[in-house]
């Protein structure tokens, strides 16, 4: 596929998502992952119409409804909890005029904490240095074909540590900030690690949460992650999240784990 963007916009809450959006378990359905990066570039764009006061988004949350149809969808973004130094933001993503994803993002106050600042600071292969992988081979879908996927070691089933990139942008003739392109990748995570083939078992997440330390930077987002498949139908894909200077948060998402009909 050329370059281009995930999606294009209608107006200030309105976006028709490109074939670029396309999901990896059907093909009219639009990838999780953009549109989280879409829902981040709604907040920003809200906080933006007023006064800056310096908070950073340190959490967000997001709860998928229902199917995310490959079509024109709503964003509203409004104050659950506002604050001068804490605040509390609800996205509610709508498709058709019905709620398909909620998310909401804790942003908390931006200080210089330098002095005290400390944590695992192990940093990954860098990406320039690694070999492409055609993940398109294990799924199908338009934005698993526009990825630039450099595993740091051979990914193995529930196991993989990865760069992710892509060339295209998240919003046609808009610029987005580093942290919703950085956040557009992270549902990736869930693909890179496959325990079981998807075309013999299904393990959609219904839920992904990303807690952040500090802000990432770069065009490059890192994805450290371990799936685990429960015995009961559950299963966990856990990310330790990485930009090329080191970690920057984690990453959590719920599975629900199925075979599929006639595997």
């Amino acid at each position: 596929m050329s370059p281009g963007s995930y999606y294009e916009p209608i107006d200030d809450h309105r976006y028709k998502p490109t074939l670029h959006a396309g999901g990896a378990w059907n093909a009219d359905e639009q990838h999780f992952s953009p549109l989280g990066g879409l829902v981040v570039h709604a907040i920003e764009r809200h906080r933006a119409a007023g006064p800056d006061d310096g908070l950073v988004l340190s959490r967000i949350s997001y709860d998928i409804l229902g199917r995310l149809a490959l079509d024109e969808c709503e964003i509203e973004v409004a104050a659950v909890r506002p604050g001068r130094t804490i605040e509390l933001l609800e996205a509610v993503v709508r498709i058709a005029g019905r709620p398909v994803v909620r998310a909401r993002a804790w942003l908390l106050a931006g200080l210089d904490t330098t002095a005290v600042a400390g944590g695992p600071d192990d940093r990954l292969t860098p990406p320039e240095s690694l070999s492409a992988w055609p993940m398109s081979e294990v799924w199908s879908g338009g934005y698993i074909a526009s990825l630039d996927v450099r595993p740091v070691t051979a990914p193995r089933p529930g196991r993989t540590t990865a760069w992710i990139s892509t060339p295209l942008d998240l919003v046609a003739g808009v610029p987005a900030s580093p942290l919703a392109s950085y956040l557009a990748l992270v549902d990736t995570a869930n693909g890179i690690a496959v325990r079981q083939p998807p075309t013999a078992w299904m393990f959609p997440n219904v839920d992904l949460t990303v807690h952040l330390h500090r802000q990432p930077r770069g065009t490059w987002t890192g994805l450290d992650t371990t799936v685990t498949f429960g015995p009961s139908g559950q299963g966990l894909t856990s990310t330790v999240l990485h930009d090329v200077d080191g970690p920057v948060g984690h990453a959590q998402q719920i599975l629900t784990v199925r075979p599929l009909p006639g595997a």
